[in-house]
């Protein structure tokens, strides 16, 4: 992260931010940190995006894909996507309760309305990374 807040330290973790750039497909190394520079404006270091990734993958919670190439896609699990719903709501639950005030009833809901899905599963709102992450 380079910029004005650079003194404060790191308010975005690694592993959310990669895990929401592979949220909307696979991605090799250099894309991801393309990406993540993009969406939230975070410079990520190759030695951070490749601790994360090695944590990451230990987890389960990306896989690499099959390379012909000397780059390595990665791919987000079934898992992975669960636990980047589930920070992603965090996130927007603390944001919002702070910022205004809310109960725990308010932080149930979005601007008055279930966080859900047509189809029932939950939906977080990762506005502040530019993409929406579906629950399973």
């Amino acid at each position: 992260m380079h910029g004005k807040f650079d003194d404060l330290g790191r308010f975005a973790d690694p592993s959310v931010l990669i895990l929401t750039s592979l949220s909307d497909g696979p991605k090799h190394d250099y894309a991801i940190m393309t990406d993540v520079a993009a969406f939230s404006g975070v410079g990520m270091e190759p030695g951070t995006l490749y601790g994360a990734l090695s944590r990451l993958e230990k987890r389960g919670w990306i896989r690499p894909l099959d390379t012909d190439e000397r780059r390595r896609p990665y791919q987000i699990t079934a898992a992975g996507q669960s636990v980047l719903a589930e920070q992603l709501k965090t996130m927007r639950v603390t944001a919002s309760g702070r910022l205004t005030g809310g109960t725990t009833a308010a932080r149930d809901t979005w601007d008055g309305q279930p966080a859900l899905a047509p189809d029932g599963r939950t939906v977080v709102d990762g506005s502040a990374f530019g993409r929406t992450a579906v629950g399973l």
